[in-house]
């Protein structure tokens, strides 16, 4: 017989876990530009010379990455160029791919109250100028690698057949290009013999040295 005091059941409600589905060759972590816009990325005093000076240093080929640390009054401090292929689309290995860049060419400021330094990238890709997912990714990238080693996110660079690309900014050029590596000469190296008399030697700078092929510089 059935006395109405039941003991209650110790068996436990089920627990429901959620998985994030990811289609293939599809990133979940990206940023479509019009959210890109609204987090209002510090503007450039001087694209189209900055752009110059990665392109001048790195000459980047089509697949070709290049990070650029500006300080307060936008001069360039540092820089590294890698290939943009890690990943394929991933912006996790994006983030991972800048982060570790950045550790080997500037110390971190994740003491200061507030960052200082800005970072900015720059992708040499075929295609469309505009947005696209891929740019998304390295959007998302660069914003996060920004964070974990203490410094501002800047801009986002595109170089493509085209020209270069501020995107979300709406400023660009025809020159750079993607293809411009090739059709920029090295000049001779000249040799001793040629220089004047009693000519002193100035030591190379980091950057300045850099080969056609480097993948990181630092001045």
């Amino acid at each position: 017989m059935d006395s109405g005091n039941r003991r209650p059941s110790s068996r436990r409600p089920a627990r429901i876990t959620l998985h994030a589905v990811s289609l293939p060759g599809a990133s979940t972590r990206l940023i479509d530009q019009e959210s890109w816009v609204q987090t209002t990325p510090p503007l450039l005093r001087a694209p189209r010379e900055l752009v110059n000076d990665l392109h001048r240093v790195h000459r980047p080929q089509p697949g070709t990455a290049v990070l650029g640390v500006l300080e307060q009054d936008g001069r360039m401090v540092a820089g590294a160029s890698f290939s943009a292929r890690v990943g394929y689309g991933d912006g996790w290995q994006y983030r991972n791919a800048i982060l570790a860049h950045l550790r080997g060419i500037v110390p971190h400021d994740l003491r200061l109250a507030r960052p200082v330094r800005t970072v900015v990238l720059m992708l040499c890709r075929r295609g469309t100028p505009e947005w696209t997912e891929a740019d998304g990714a390295w959007m998302w990238a660069l914003r996060d690698a920004s964070g974990l080693h203490g410094l501002r996110c800047g801009a986002y660079v595109t170089l493509t057949d085209a020209g270069w690309q501020v995107l979300g900014d709406d400023r660009g050029g025809r020159h750079p290009h993607a293809g411009s590596w090739a059709e920029e000469a090295v000049p001779p190296v000249r040799s001793i013999s040629a220089l004047p008399a009693h000519a002193t030697i100035q030591p190379l700078r980091v950057l300045e040295a850099a080969p056609e092929q480097a993948r990181a510089a630092v001045h």
